[in-house]
C-alpha cells in the first residue's frame, strides 16, 4: 500500500478496492453526501470512485487519498486533490469525506493540511481550489484552517458555490509565518 504522508493523527494513502466496503459505509450516509454533486453511493457506485482515484493517480500523481486513524486503524474517509472542470478550466480540487462517528474532532483541517502540504512539497502544483456550498459551514470552517482565504461565488452543477483558491505562494507565505512564530 502506498503512503503519501501522514500527519499526526492520520495516515494518508492511497485508495485500492480492497477499501470499497469501507468507503461505502462512509459514501452511503446521507449526512455525509448532503453537500455532494454525486448524491450518495452505494457498492458499484463506490468502486467506480476508487476506479477513478486510481486512474488520477496514475494520470496525476493526486487524487483522493484513504484517511486512515492511527490510534485504531480504522479508515475514516479520504481526502486528497483531484481534477475538477470548473467554468470550462480544469482545477486541482481539494475534497474530503469523513465518517460522521470522526466529525467534529478536527481530523478534515488535519487532513487536509497535511495533504497540501505534501501536494505543494512534492508536486509543481501552482495553485489549489476547495468547491464549497456557502451554507456547508463545517467545509468552510475545515478550508479556512486550511488556509483558504478569499472566493469566488459562481454555479457550479446548478449549485451556488464558494469557490477558494489557495495558491502556492500564499501556503508559503502562511507556513514561513507559522513557522517564525513557533521558533521564536
Amino acid at each position: 500500500m502506498v503512503q503519501i504522508c501522514e500527519t499526526e493523527r492520520l495516515l494518508i494513502r492511497r485508495l485500492y478496492l480492497e477499501d470499497v466496503p469501507a468507503l461505502t459505509e462512509v459514501l452511503s450516509d446521507p449526512e455525509v453526501m448532503k453537500h455532494s454533486v454525486r448524491g450518495v453511493c452505494d457498492e458499484v457506485a463506490t468502486r467506480e470512485f476508487i476506479e477513478w482515484c486510481m486512474v488520477c493517480y496514475d494520470s496525476y500523481d493526486l487524487g483522493p487519498w484513504a484517511l486512515i486513524d492511527k490510534e485504531s486503524s480504522v479508515f475514516i474517509g479520504f481526502c486528497g486533490v483531484s481534477p475538477e472542470i470548473v467554468a470550462g478550466v480544469e482545477e486541482s480540487n481539494l475534497g474530503y469525506r469523513l465518517a460522521t462517528n470522526f466529525w467534529n474532532k478536527g481530523l478534515a483541517s488535519e487532513a487536509a493540511k497535511g495533504i497540501l502540504g505534501y501536494v505543494f512539497d512534492k508536486t509543481q502544483y501552482q495553485s489549489i481550489v476547495a468547491i464549497i456550498e456557502p451554507e456547508h459551514v463545517a467545509s468552510l470552517k475545515v478550508a479556512e484552517k486550511a488556509g483558504f482565504s478569499s472566493f469566488d461565488t459562481l454555479e457550479f452543477h446548478n449549485r451556488p458555490v464558494r469557490l477558494y483558491r489557495l495558491t502556492r505562494q500564499n501556503w508559503d507565505a502562511l507556513h514561513n509565518k507559522a513557522m517564525h512564530a513557533t521558533s521564536a
